[in-house]
């Protein structure tokens, strides 16, 4: 056995143990960084081939570091709605401060007072897709089509009327409407482009034969006749139609053999908002019934008007809201949570976040509840997964082991000078 060999393994066990306290320091200091993963030192034994003359050589200890990136932590309840934690499997996507991307259990996410974008404590920003143009198509494999959730693009967006619904009960002894004339009359409020209100005036006319004609006029260019006899307006129509009801109150429709009666009629009313700014509408009927009692109509319509933006929402399925001060919110953005095949294989990065390796395998991306994904928690964020006590614990056991070590290297090193005194 070489005295020097002995030495060398001697220092490969303190600097092993260095490492190790390391790690075990690295963790301690991050105990209450959010959705930090704990690193560990694992040990490895490197052994040198013994000579033909039978002496044995010490070798030396390799480490490797770990982390514990698929251990999740605990979730807390915060007071802040723009928290935001993964309850399962998944990371958040952001990019730094040149566009780098990155992935991340970090949610502590607030509104960047200068762009307007979702940052975190590292200053990363928070990516996903935009739900203004409609539902988006993902890459799966990339995050270069993702864009910062910022919701001042919203702040005063208007939202065109482009559905809307009658629904209820038109009773069926209802005294028939003279030609001309109407037996109810309703109203509903509708947007065009601009934001701007336009109400319908909705009339119900019951006709002699038992059906029913619904006319649509524009509020505003077509009012209501003036006195008490209730005359329709004079001028055209936005639209018209007539509906008729079967013995059981519904919709009429035509019996065919085996099956249930289906209806053949108009299930909806199209038009289009009035003014040069509208859209086209389509208005479901199929909700209406013909049955005793009095009328018993409701309406609804899509569509808002401009409004401040005073607050945001997060849905469990990573939906972004903006909410206005009307108290209507909109689906301003879609946060993904993109997925690795080997996630404890991810190379770490200042930040807290994560950069995929060769042994980790490429992103995928997808949504909350998806292949295997968890779920997004607002009002909450991941805790750290470090155990404080059983670092401490970690760390003695460095300690003594590394002072061991020490004695190893120190008693080679006085065998070396009783060997060099041999000479004197």
């Amino acid at each position: 056995m070489s005295l020097i060999g002995v030495l060398r393994t001697g220092v490969s066990g303190m600097n092993a143990q260095s490492n190790r306290i390391s790690t075990v320091a690295e963790n301690i200091q991050n105990s209450s960084t959010t959705g930090y993963k704990r690193s560990s030192t694992e040990f490895s034994s490197l052994l040198i081939e013994e000579s033909a003359s039978g002496n044995y050589n010490s070798g030396s200890v390799e480490t490797t570091v770990r982390r514990a990136v698929t251990e999740n932590g605990t979730i807390a309840a915060t007071n802040s709605k723009t928290d935001i934690a993964i309850d399962g499997n998944g990371f958040f996507v952001v990019k730094d401060a040149t566009d780098a991307p990155y992935l991340t259990r970090s949610g502590n996410f607030v509104v960047d007072g200068t762009t307007g974008n979702f940052t975190n404590a590292a200053g990363m920003t928070l990516m996903g897709y935009s739900l203004l143009d409609g539902e988006p198509n993902p890459t799966l494999n990339s995050v270069a089509d993702m864009v910062p959730i910022n919701l001042s693009s919203v702040s005063t967006r208007a939202q065109a009327t482009s559905e809307g619904s009658l629904s209820g009960k038109l009773p069926v002894d209802g005294n028939a409407a003279a030609a001309g004339q109407y037996s109810k009359k309703y109203s509903l409020v509708t947007y065009d482009r601009l934001g701007q209100a336009k109400t319908l005036d909705v009339y119900f006319a019951k006709n002699t034969g038992g059906t029913w004609s619904i006319s649509i006029y524009d509020a505003a260019a077509n009012p209501t006749p003036a006195g008490t006899t209730p005359n329709l307006p004079a001028g055209a129509a936005l639209a018209t139609t007539t509906v008729g009801f079967d013995p059981e109150g519904k919709l009429a429709g035509t019996q065919v053999a085996g099956l249930p009666v289906a209806y053949t009629g108009p299930k909806s009313i199209n038009l289009t908002v009035p003014g040069g700014n509208g859209d086209p509408v389509a208005i479901d009927i199929s909700g209406l019934s013909q049955l005793a009692g009095d009328y018993s109509v409701e309406g609804k319509a899509n569509g808002k008007a401009p409004a401040a933006v005073t607050g945001q929402e997060f849905g469990s399925d990573g939906t972004v809201y903006a909410t206005f001060n009307d108290g209507t919110r909109l689906a301003a953005f879609k946060v993904p949570l993109a997925t690795v095949a080997s996630p404890d294989n991810l190379e770490p990065r200042s930040g807290n976040v994560f950069r995929p390796s060769v042994d980790s395998g490429d992103i995928q991306v997808g949504f909350t509840s998806q292949n295997g994904r968890g779920v997004i928690k607002a009002g909450a964020l991941e805790q750290s997964n470090v155990d404080v006590s059983s670092e401490l614990t970690a760390m003695i056991e460095s300690q003594s082991i590394y002072t061991a070590n020490s004695k190893v290297f120190t008693t080679g090193n006085e065998l070396l000078d009783t060997l060099m005194n041999l000479k004197r």
